[in-house]
């Protein structure tokens, strides 16, 4: 057995080491399409695509964006639910040798001017319903051409009737505009092919976003390399085949969705099930009839699907494999699908795993024949952990409590402009090797299983979805009213955690719920939903720490200490 490396042992069929394709992301598409041209690459609402076709959509844009200007090097910002277009651009920006800068297709216009300025975008892509957006900072920001998708370009004809009937009656009609060009048409139109970008396997690909302590979205690198081997990794772990379908719920601005649902699933051959926008009800439905075999979430997804009539009346044996990540998986969450899924004809456990965005996503997982209770599993192939003293490089022996290191082949290049916290986060050990810090708590057992603990940096899971109470609490501060406010989560039975703010008012007699919504709504001018508080608690003042810090901890444990009474006043 490997000393350093335990985890082996229990890898049952999974090679312990991949021999990656020195290639692109588009280049690795295309090996795929070579081995399986007629297999089926993506399913839409019954719109489908083999990846002979797939790749010829791929190729069409590269060509039309090309048309347009965009050059090797350049960013093309992404705001794009998972749907065709978004997956087809997000390729063929690579085949350019360009940078996908994959951004939340709600957020807001200051979030927008900041992302756009950051990647220093020319060009971006996202749904005729969100034009204004990028209109209203067209002037403050590097944008110069707008691509705008409908979400019913590539709907069958009844599904695109309905929308078009219901959800695209509400869409504001987009006036004639330069900045815009239209997806439909310039898809249809005949462009000379585009020559692929010199690009290569170690270079720049994507750009996803993350938060940090100072409240500002920092922009992670990712290269083709990171995306490569990390599919790989995930596509080796299933054993996906062309076979496989997964149901990619999960967006792909995120990198858990992008690199998962989508990247992996290309790697493998499989089918990608996209979904734009996720309810219990339309999700239970497309598992009733497209019968996917792996399902990729969040806890709340599952915990919804638990609650959901149409998936306890599904025929679920045709799932393989069902993993959740971003979040600790509540034990009664994991028992009731896995109850589910057996009274209704499938045999399969719901196994945790851990990963970050600086990772790509998924770094570690639960082995298919394995299971420890309580573990986000080994790491994937190629891939190291360990734990550290927190603040050191000193490895820790099993069964220390310490902060969780990752190294391999997924480990992002670096913050993008920001070399002080790349050097912070990526710090090379005693051992040589470049080793990420995660800022996550955790523990390691003597074969190599690792078990999340808590979050270093003070970030919260609202619904699967990174908040970083910095942001939001930079936000409050503008408001002429307040003088001291600190945000938590607190713990939620639907969202996992639910976003709270206590505020300290500089005149006390204006707190009430007329301040309070005026201060929600101050947020949601700014910040995408999930970032803003549900509710605000008014105080006299705030405790602190020894060093006058104010003391977040102490806040949240009183909220716990409510719930607790809370639950045991009331028992469900």
């Amino acid at each position: 057995m490997d000393a350093n490396r335990p985890w082996l042992t229990y890898y049952g069929d999974v090679p312990h080491q991949i021999d990656y394709p020195n290639v692109t992301m588009y280049e690795a598409l295309a090996q795929t399409t070579a081995r399986c041209p007629e297999a089926v690459a993506y399913d839409f609402f019954g719109t489908t695509a083999t990846y002979r076709q797939f790749l010829a959509e791929i190729d069409r844009c590269a060509a039309a964006l090309s048309a347009l200007g965009l050059e090797q090097g350049e960013r093309m910002t992404i705001a794009m639910p998972t749907c065709p277009q978004a997956v087809i651009c997000f390729y063929a920006v690579n085949k350019l040798g360009a940078v996908a800068s994959m951004i939340h297709p709600l957020s807001t216009a200051t979030e927008i001017a900041f992302y756009l300025n950051l990647s220093k975008s020319r060009f971006a892509l996202t749904l005729d319903a969100f034009y204004s957006k990028f209109k209203a900072v067209q002037n403050s920001t590097t944008l110069e051409k707008l691509v705008l998708a409908r979400i019913p370009d590539y709907l069958p004809w009844l599904k695109r009737l309905g929308f078009n009937l219901t959800k695209g009656r509400q869409i504001p009609k987009v006036p004639e505009d330069a900045l815009v060009v239209w997806w439909q048409a310039m898809m249809s139109q005949t462009h000379p092919q585009s020559a692929q970008g010199s690009a290569g396997f170690e270079d720049l690909a994507v750009i996803l976003y993350s938060g940090g302590t100072t409240g500002k979205p920092k922009g992670i690198m990712l290269s083709n390399r990171n995306f490569i081997c990390e599919g790989k990794q995930v596509s080796a772990w299933g054993d996906l085949t062309g076979d496989d379908a997964i149901l990619a719920i999960l967006p792909v601005f995120h990198g858990f969705g992008l690199g998962v649902c989508i990247n992996a699933a290309f790697m493998g051959g499989a089918k990608s099930i996209m979904v734009p926008q996720f309810t219990p009800e339309d999700v239970a439905k497309l598992i009733r009839t497209k019968r996917p075999n792996f399902i990729i979430g969040v806890p709340t997804l599952y915990e919804a699907l638990n609650r959901s009539k149409v998936f306890q009346q599904t025929d679920l044996s045709c799932i393989k494999a069902a993993f959740c990540g971003a979040d600790t998986l509540p034990r009664r969450v994991k028992e009731r699908f896995e109850a589910v899924v057996s009274q209704r004809g499938g045999d399969t456990q719901l196994r945790e795993g851990y990963g970050l965005t600086e990772a790509v996503t998924a770094i570690m997982a639960m082995p298919m024949t394995e299971y420890r209770e309580g573990s986000v599993g080994v790491p994937f192939p190629d891939m190291d952990a360990k734990i550290v003293r927190s603040g050191t490089t000193e490895t820790l022996p099993p069964g220390e409590e310490g902060e969780i290191c990752i190294s391999g082949p997924a480990v992002m290049m670096g913050y993008l402009e920001q070399p002080e916290e790349t050097a912070k986060t990526l710090q090379q050990h005693p051992d040589g090797k470049t080793w990420l810090h995660t800022g996550d708590i955790g523990t390691m057992d003597d074969d190599g299983f690792f078990y999340f603990r808590l979050r270093e940096k003070r970030m919260i899971k609202s619904s699967g979805m990174n908040v970083y109470p910095a942001q939001v609490e930079e936000q409050l501060y503008k408001h002429p009213a307040i003088q001291e406010v600190c945000i938590i989560g607190v713990p939620d039975a639907k969202q996992v955690e639910r976003v709270k703010g206590f505020v300290v008012l500089k005149d006390s007699s204006q707190a009430g719920p007329a301040m309070e919504k005026e201060l929600i709504d101050f947020c949601r001018r700014d910040l995408i939903k999930w970032s803003c508080p549900r509710e605000i608690e008014f105080r006299t003042e705030l405790p602190l720490t020894l060093v006058g810090k104010v003391a977040f901890a102490e806040l949240a444990a009183e909220e716990a200490a409510k719930q607790k009474m809370e639950t045991d006043t009331n028992p469900a």
